[in-house]
């Protein structure tokens, strides 16, 4: 049984990915904030239960010393996962989580006898103009340099991050709103568990090792229009839509970015909309470097859980909407 130590294990994608390690047969040691969750609301009792069949450790992401010391311990352990990510994007987070502290844990990881790592990134590191995306691609080529079997596993869209306005059209009754006319992006959406799965998955299958790998979700790939009419859909409504140009996030990006010369935490905000901004504007699919479009074609799908089923379960009350907390932009 290969002994696993995880990072990032209390979010969604996270608590997906402990599982399906946990239903294979790997032994688990899992490094975690001692107050996790949104707004750090989870208290240690609270991840234990959320946690459960793992072995917990707690301590700070970005203190190296503590992470060797209190998280590694001098054991030995066969491969590193990491689902950790920065919580809102802005640049000191991004470098501090997406590329600092991954390069402490790789270095730890390295001297506790660790010869694979499986990394969590983002399909959008493929056109890197932000900095969690930059932080992210920086990390990427420390590891393939690291001499370390990697599988570097770029999702495209996730579930939870199409769910933002669920509650708005449900409850509200309020028009699905779109960038432009719902047609300028698309995606395929994986869901936690399936994305869980393939990460796990990596481990054991060779195929998977020494590769950077883009995965979305099964079926065809969808535009934010067609997100709206699946939503109106499951809810048994005609679909109402309601256009916003994408020159005004410009706009409030050249506002925000100019009062943050004299406000630091509003620069922080004109990251947040640079980030709402790139989402608005580019697909997350794979992008052929040659054309520069992005190709659905290209782009794998993998699992059985759809964006439809989705929808429908939270519509019908069988399922709660994820929580969202400081990724809500996205």
């Amino acid at each position: 049984m290969a002994r696993v130590f995880m990072l990032g294990a209390t979010g969604t994608i996270g608590q997906a990915t402990l599982r399906a390690l946990l239903r294979r047969g790997y032994e688990v040691v899992c490094w975690v904030r001692p107050r996790a969750g949104v707004g750090g609301r989870l208290k240690q009792a609270e991840i234990e239960r959320l946690l459960a069949g793992a072995t917990l450790r707690f301590g700070a992401v970005t203190d190296a010393e503590a992470l060797r010391r209190d998280g590694f311990r001098g054991e030995h352990f066969d491969a590193l996962v990491s689902c950790l990510a920065s919580r809102t994007g802005a640049p000191r987070d991004a470098w501090a989580i997406d590329h600092d502290a991954h390069v402490h844990a790789l270095a730890a990881a390295r001297e506790a006898g660790v010869t694979q790592m499986v990394l969590l990134s983002a399909i959008c590191v493929q056109k890197p103009r932000l900095a969690f995306q930059q932080a992210k691609q920086a990390f990427e080529q420390k590891l393939v340099a690291s001499g370390l079997d990697y599988s570097i596993v770029r999702p495209t869209a996730f579930f939870k991050s199409l769910s933002g306005q669920i509650e708005r059209v449900a409850r509200g009754n309020k028009p699905f709103m779109l960038f432009g006319d719902g047609g300028l992006t698309a995606c395929k959406p994986i869901s936690d568990d399936d994305l869980g799965d393939y990460l796990a998955d990596c481990l054991h299958l060779p195929e998977r090792r020494n590769r950077i790998l883009p995965i979305g979700g099964p079926g065809e790939a969808i535009t934010p229009r067609q997100q709206g009419e699946l939503l109106f859909a499951v809810l048994g409504r005609e679909p109402r839509f309601r256009q916003v140009p994408v020159a005004l996030l410009d706009l409030i990006i050249a506002v925000l970015a100019t009062l943050g010369r004299l406000v630091p935490s509003l620069a922080d905000k004109a990251e947040l909309a640079r980030i709402g901004r790139y989402y608005a504007t580019e697909s997350m699919l794979v992008l052929d470097t040659a054309t520069g479009r992005y190709d659905a074609a290209a782009t794998p799908s993998t699992g059985t859980q759809t964006l439809t089923a989705f929808y429908a379960g939270l519509a019908a009350g069988s399922a709660a909407a994820p929580e969202r907390g400081d990724h809500a932009v996205f």
